[in-house]
């Protein structure tokens, strides 16, 4: 049986990028009720990832490689496709920092979708570990670009014609690919074992690799 402080976000109340917007009674994975831009923004794309992290959650190799249907996607495939974004958006994109390992020795031309496809063989253990260091490194990147900036801050990345985007449209293009990707996680994990469900049950905390969110 859980605490009510394993349930609770109690730690952030009036802390942080949530600042006045959590309340005692908003587990640890719920969005402000009523905060910033800033908040908001963080807040629905640390909803998005818990649920995620849920879905892809517990599983051996098997379940990990599992498909559905005729599509190649895997919940494996997804934790280290995310892992990737999660460093990009927040590397090169965000500051123009080059990738470390393990994307600046992967052969991109010879496999597009190397992140995908190379996560078949890698273990559990690793695929969970760098999906939430990748998470780890990108929610204190943007946190510190956010409080230097604000969403409104330019960032590295620019267009052709030389206008650079705001921190705001990287943070929403991040979850957009979050919510694209958490329905995938969907599918996938019910046709794994049956799991189901929109937000992770009460006192959940990662049983595999480190908590993320706390």
């Amino acid at each position: 049986m859980c605490r009510r402080h394993d349930f609770y976000r109690e730690r952030n109340v009036g802390n942080g990028l949530y600042g006045d917007g959590m309340t005692h009674d908003d587990p640890w994975w719920e969005p402000p009720v009523a905060g910033t831009e800033a908040e908001h923004l963080v807040g629905a794309l640390d909803r998005l990832r818990a649920t995620f992290r849920w879905k892809a959650d517990g599983l051996d190799a098997a379940g990990l490689r599992a498909r559905a249907g005729a599509s190649s996607l895997t919940l494996g495939g997804l934790l280290k496709h995310l892992a990737f974004v999660e460093d990009h958006m927040s590397g090169p994109r965000l500051s123009g920092a080059t990738l470390g390992p393990p994307w600046d020795a992967a052969d991109w031309a010879a496999d597009p979708g190397w992140d995908f496809t190379s996560a078949a063989a890698d273990r559990p253990e690793d695929l969970y570990a760098l999906y939430d260091a990748a998470v780890e490194r990108s929610r204190a990147r943007v946190g510190e670009a956010l409080a230097a900036g604000g969403p409104g801050l330019l960032v590295h990345l620019a267009w052709p014609d030389g206008r650079r985007l705001s921190l705001r449209r990287l943070i929403c293009d991040l979850i957009e690919e979050y919510g694209r990707h958490t329905g995938h996680a969907d599918l996938l994990r019910e046709a794994v074992d049956g799991v189901t469900g929109e937000d992770p049950p009460p006192c959940w905390r990662p049983v595999s690799g480190a908590p993320t969110g706390t």
